[in-house]
């Protein structure tokens, strides 16, 4: 085969036993790897209505055909399995050398099942007890860097945190809790070394390819990553009142100009990195209070700052890092945080810190990572923790089938309100791209319809096919045509007559078969909704004369996106769709 190897390892991690199972030709052109593969996979391998932290559930490394090869970012791999913090499915992403070395390993794909008998990593496809529980990601892969590429769980993976991270090359899988399912296996770190590297079909072509998409990834279309990174947002979306502010309730911060790329990079930035295989570096690493440093993000400073009312930048890039450190989502992290601080402004959570309390984030997030204290509760997320508490206060929990919102506010773009509504992984904004309308001239983003709604279908399904090649997703303005490109790229390195009209079906399946899996794992349309705030509560701080996001408004919006999907008016596959899926149809609904 070229570009595949046509199969992928079970690693049983309660007898220790590894099995090698075949891949058939047909599944690996369909679901091409990355999320695709793995969504297959988690079909096969977890059983219905399994606990994503039981020993059966199983927890999905996935590699794709483009791994190996010269083609810029195509050093990634996907992670993917039930989440915790969901129980529906999670395919998180990470750029890494560990990619590369996992690919060359001579498999598709490896999936780990059961549970070690005490703390263990997987190294070299067998189990050895590790001393090694207790510390970071980053320190448990120094401590094995001479023995391959490293993908390890910090302390809140170990504790259960439900938006535990995975870590590698100080890249994370960050979103869902695969952390957490790492941690409850009991399985420390996998450890991956290769020689088995793929063959491509046409190495002359993919050489000829990589050059041009190279020269291409340095234009125009990256700049923004390049000079600022993701940070450049948190300005641009003040202005425009969608930079969500204590736990919702403003879509502006007063204090957003002291966390601005803008105003920090130059008295901070320490240097600009590149993912492995990449040629974009859009990493930004700036220096932090104690003389350290931390990799910036947007989702980030949005996340561990306005939403908490900390416009202080030396707490912010301090509890950042100590996401990182600890191995937890920092979205989830600051979301659930921010929503404890509203808590106790209502007399509903004892001992939460006040908004604008930096000493205050940074103890709680210690506690998070330990469960310790109120750390114990919160730890679980927002969700579960507005249902222990009560009080109405579900209504203004942070989050979407149980994953926090990310920084975008709802009422100030309404197609993206949608996209957070419908994503099958919760409240996203990796998988669904309908933002890429609400900043554009297509949509008013200030009053969503049915129109809108069914535009959002492309962007999804756009996202579902880069993250199956799989390329990251700035990438996508350097290439001319997405399904033409990507179809050149697999014929080239598989050898597979792709064309692009299969690939716009193929894209199309991967959204359905993720959405298949949380129907089969007990997804029902009251699912797909917004937190009651965002669509009772008018935005104080929105433009003049705009319209308010209501709950009529998104339910009109999610029956047009569902109708041109192809699903039923309530969000259901119908029958037929399941068998051309290659999967079994549930029995009827509505």
């Amino acid at each position: 085969m070229h570009g595949h190897h046509g199969a992928y390892l079970r690693c049983d991690l309660t007898s220790g036993r590894a099995e090698r199972i075949a891949l058939d030709p047909d599944e690996l052109r369909r679901w091409i790897g990355g999320v695709g593969l793995g969504a297959w996979l988690l079909h096969r391998e977890a059983p219905r209505g399994v606990d994503p932290l039981a020993p059966e559930a199983p927890l999905i490394f996935c590699f794709s055909p483009l791994v190996g090869t010269p083609l810029t970012t195509s050093a990634k791999l996907a992670v993917v399995a039930k989440s915790p913090l969901t129980g529906f499915i999670c395919d998180a992403l990470s750029s890494s050398h560990f990619a590369i070395e996992g690919k060359a390993m001579g498999v598709d794909a490896l999936v780990f099942t059961g549970r070690c008998a005490v703390p263990s990593i997987w190294v070299d496809g067998g189990l050895e007890p590790t001393g090694l529980w207790g510390l970071s990601a980053a320190e448990t892969a120094h401590a094995l860097a001479d023995r391959g590429r490293v993908a390890a769980i910090g302390p809140a993976g170990e504790a259960g945190v439900r938006f535990a991270t995975l870590s590698n090359d100080g890249r994370h899988a960050g979103r869902g809790g695969l952390g957490a399912v790492m941690g409850a296996k009991r399985l420390k770190a996998v450890v991956v070394r290769g020689s088995e590297h793929p063959r491509v079909a046409d190495r002359k072509a993919v050489v000829r390819r990589a050059r041009a998409l190279a020269r291409r990834s340095l234009g125009p279309s990256t700049a923004k990553y390049r000079e600022l990174g993701t940070a450049a947002n948190l300005l641009a979306f003040d202005r425009i009142s969608a930079l969500p502010t204590r736990n919702f309730q403003r879509g502006r911060f007063e204090g957003a100009a002291r966390l601005s790329a803008e105003e920090l990079q130059p008295q901070r930035e320490r240097a600009r990195r590149s993912c492995a295989s990449c040629t974009i570096g859009c990493e930004h690493v700036w220096a932090i209070a104690d003389g350290g440093e931390t990799r910036v993000e947007y989702e980030s400073l949005y996340a561990l700052g306005p939403l908490c009312g900390i416009d202080d930048p030396d707490v912010v890039l301090e509890a950042s890092r100590r996401c990182d450190a600890l191995g937890m989502d920092t979205i989830s992290t600051g979301a659930t945080i921010a929503f404890a601080m509203e808590c106790g402004e209502r007399g509903l959570l004892d001992r939460a810190p006040a908004f604008g309390d930096g000493p205050g984030l940074l103890a709680l997030i210690d506690a998070i990572a330990a469960r310790r204290g109120p750390g114990a509760l919160l730890g679980e997320g927002s969700r579960r923790v507005a249902l222990v508490l009560g009080g109405g206060s579900i209504d203004f929990a942070p989050q979407v089938k149980g994953l926090e919102l990310p920084g975008y506010e709802p009422r100030a773009l309404q197609t993206m309100a949608l996209g957070l509504a419908v994503n099958t992984r919760g409240a996203d904004h990796n998988r669904s791209g309908a933002y890429e309308l609400d900043f554009s001239d297509r949509v008013d983003r200030l009053r969503g319809d049915a129109r809108a709604a069914a535009l959002a279908v492309e962007p999804e399904d756009r996202a579902a096919l880069i993250d199956s090649l799989i390329l990251c997703k700035f990438l996508r303005g350097a290439l001319d045509d997405l399904y033409e490109d990507g179809a050149g790229m697999l014929r080239e390195v598989t050898g597979m007559d792709y064309s692009a009209a299969e690939l716009r079906e193929r894209a199309a399946a991967i959204v359905d078969l993720r959405k298949a899996f949380n129907v089969r794992e007990g997804w029902v349309p009251a699912d797909d909704r917004l937190p009651e705030r965002l669509l009772s509560e008018p935005l104080p701080d929105a433009p003049p004369g705009s319209a308010r996001l209501d709950a009529a408004r998104l339910a009109r919006m999610i029956r047009a996106y569902n109708r041109a999907r192809g699903w039923t008016d309530g969000g259901y596959l119908r029958p037929e769709r399941w068998r051309e899926l290659g999967l079994a149809p549930p029995e009827e609904r509505a």
